[in-house]
């Protein structure tokens, strides 16, 4: 079953700058698609008004238009007039998006906003190659952390907990010995058994936190919720001392998703999926666990590892990710948009054979490949961070019974409601 569903009512069929908080301006730009979607070769317009003080402003707006993520291949300026004005995208050859990036300058102060829009992009493939020892590369990788023994070191946390969840701060060696991950274990209060949730974190090096209302909803609504990092770093540290742990290692050229990049098995990588089957291992063995009902689920790099879970690990029986991270990440080698961390352009030296073979076993894309479980996916079009032509591939290439929830306003953000539809979503998929 393939079943993509748009969020097309007004809020979203209208690209409103709702980020702008507290802003005296309000951009609104409008496809002439309410779907924001056309065909190759199609022209693609938009309606462009602006709002200062709610008054409908005439003045000229700077527009670049382009490839998203890419140098722009049109510029000018277009008049307001009445509030408002129509601007074509003009159109692609080929499946992806355009990015049509505006900017007003209202009493010395600059305002910028931008909308894109997709062209035939469910036949987007991806430009990560697949290598031919991909499966037998990582079943010896599993082999050799499950020579690891799975030491685990659990602790009541009474302030992350509730009159109906139960919270633990738990530690799991993973991959070799003296290594491993941190993670809080939230889970109903009420004796039974229960289905299992791994919910790895986003990109970077910061605090866990478990009792937000859409964490704690998993284990209220009778699911056991083991929310993780994955750099074996206590997460009930204070913001201050992780702040200064990722100004250490935490991005850039000496950021972990490029560290050991030249070589698979040295990858920062390797230990963090290795250790995602670890974390599987341990929920797994849960005495209140059901025996049943496995679930990866996450958003951004927590998404790319969610779907690199169930693409690694047999007992993974649900997934849902969220604009994934790490997917397709070669594609502006290709010149096309590529995944999180975008190192081909943010980065010097990446653009060597020895890199690219590398990120070969590492790219969501081929693990999605591996999936064989119900796959829930979500993304919004506006999404810079991780963008729409990514996720896009990475669902193109799955192959097994699967659902996508696109609200092409959505940056890199989804709301609380979406987060609900995704536990709601899983919830109809338990054995």
């Amino acid at each position: 079953m393939n079943k993509l569903l748009f969020i097309i009512a007004f809020l979203f069929a209208v690209n409103i700058a709702a980020s702008q908080t507290n802003s005296d301006v309000l951009w609104v730009t409008t496809p002439d698609h309410t779907n924001w979607i056309y065909k190759v070769n199609e022209e693609a317009k938009i309606t462009i008004q602006l709002y200062r003080y709610g008054i409908l402003q005439d003045i000229e707006i700077k527009y670049s238009i382009g490839p998203e993520l890419l140098k722009a291949t049109k510029e000018g300026k277009v008049k307001l007039v009445k509030g408002r004005a129509e601007l074509s995208l003009g159109t692609l050859d080929k499946p992806g998006f355009v990015d049509c990036r505006l900017t007003a300058d209202i009493a010395g102060q600059v305002y910028k906003h931008h909308i894109k829009v997709g062209f035939d992009p469910e036949k987007l493939e991806p430009f990560t190659k697949y290598p031919n020892d991909f499966k037998e590369f990582w079943e010896k990788g599993k082999a050799e952390a499950a020579l690891c023994p799975m030491k685990v070191e659990r602790t009541f946390v009474p302030e992350f907990s509730n009159d109906k969840v139960n919270c633990y701060l738990v530690k799991v060696q993973a991959y070799k010995e003296d290594l491993g991950i941190y993670g809080y274990l939230t889970m109903p209060k009420k004796e039974g058994k229960y289905p299992v949730v791994f919910t790895p974190p986003g990109a970077g090096i910061h605090v866990v936190d478990p009792t937000n209302s859409t964490s704690m909803a998993y284990a209220e609504n009778g699911l056991i919720r083991f929310e993780t990092e994955i750099h074996g770093i206590r997460p009930n540290l204070d913001a201050k001392t992780y702040k200064e742990i990722a100004r250490s290692f935490g991005g850039g050229d000496n950021g972990y998703l490029v560290n050991g990049i030249e070589d698979r098995d040295k990858y920062y990588l390797k230990k963090v999926y290795l250790s995602c089957v670890r974390a599987i291992d341990y929920i797994t063995s849960l005495p209140e666990w059901d025996g049943k009902n496995v679930i990866a689920q996450g958003g951004s790099q927590g998404g790319a590892l969610a779907l690199v879970t169930a693409g690694l690990d047999p007992r993974v029986t649900i997934c849902a990710a969220s604009y994934p991270a790490l997917s397709d990440m070669v594609g502006y080698l290709n010149n096309r948009a590529g995944g999180y961390p975008h190192m081909f352009v943010e980065l010097k030296g990446m653009d060597k054979p020895e890199i690219i073979k590398t990120l070969q076993y590492y790219d969501v894309v081929n693990f999605a490949k591996q999936i064989k479980v119900p796959v829930f996916m979500t993304w919004g079009f506006n999404d810079n961070t991780c963008p729409p032509t990514t996720s896009y591939v990475v669902y193109n290439v799955l192959k097994t019974k699967k659902e996508a929830l696109i609200t092409p306003v959505n940056e890199h953000w989804s709301s609380d409601t979406t987060k609900i539809a995704i536990l709601n979503w899983i919830k109809t998929q338990l054995k």
